[in-house]
C-alpha cells in the first residue's frame, strides 16, 4: 500500500467542553458511540485500523465490500464504526464490543447477525494529495463529493448552527450519540 498518509495515523481526539461553543467558524458534528477507524485503501487493498493503530479488518469483514463501493480507489477517511440497534433505535454499543472475538467462527456468526456500519467524517488523503494540511472546510467539501454513501457507509452530517448541534445532543443522547464535536472549518 502507498499513500501519501500511511498507517500508523493517530487521529486528533475529542476535548470535553460542559456546553457547545457559539463562536463563528465552526463545524458542529455528532459523536458517535463506536469505535474510531481510520479507513487506508490503495486499489483493492483496504485496511481498517483502531485509533490505537491496531488492525480492524478481521474483525468487520462485512464492512470491506460497502467501503469498495463507497470510497475512492486511493484514500484515507476518518470515521466510526458503529453496530445499529437490533430494535432500530439508536447505536448498541454492547454489541459492538462484542465483535472483538478471538474467535473466527464467532466473528463471522456476528458480522451478519449484528452488521457494522460506518461512518465517514473526514478524509486526510486523496489519490496522491495529503489533505493533513489542508482546512477542515475544504476536506469536508472533498469528502461530501467523493463518498458514495450505501446502506453500511454513511457521511456524518454536519451544521454550522450551534441550535442544531444542541438539538441533535438533547434529542439522540442515549441512543448512540455520546456528544457534538465542534471543529474549526479552516
Amino acid at each position: 500500500m502507498r499513500l501519501p498518509v500511511e498507517p500508523p495515523v493517530k487521529p486528533m481526539l475529542a476535548k470535553l467542553a460542559r456546553s457547545i461553543p457559539t463562536t463563528d467558524g465552526l463545524l458542529f458534528e455528532p459523536k458517535w458511540d463506536g469505535f474510531r477507524c481510520i479507513v487506508f485503501r490503495d486499489g483493492d487493498e483496504i485496511e481498517l485500523t483502531s485509533r490505537n493503530q491496531k488492525p480492524f479488518n478481521r474483525y468487520f469483514p462485512e464492512l470491506l465490500e460497502p467501503l469498495a463501493a463507497a470510497i475512492p480507489d486511493r484514500c484515507v477517511i476518518d470515521g466510526e464504526i458503529v453496530v445499529p440497534s437490533a430494535a432500530g433505535r439508536g447505536l448498541d454499543f454492547d454489541a459492538l464490543q462484542q465483535r472483538i472475538h478471538p474467535a473466527a467462527s464467532r466473528v463471522n456468526m456476528l458480522a451478519e447477525e449484528t452488521p457494522s456500519a460506518f461512518v465517514a467524517f473526514d478524509l486526510l488523503a486523496l489519490d496522491d494529495r495529503s489533505l493533513l494540511e489542508t482546512g477542515f472546510s475544504e476536506r469536508r467539501r472533498l469528502l461530501e463529493q467523493h463518498l458514495e454513501p450505501n446502506e453500511s457507509v454513511h457521511l456524518t452530517p454536519a451544521t454550522t448552527d450551534p441550535a442544531i448541534a444542541e438539538r441533535w445532543f438533547t434529542r439522540f443522547e442515549g441512543a448512540g450519540l455520546d456528544g457534538v464535536m465542534a471543529k474549526p472549518l479552516e
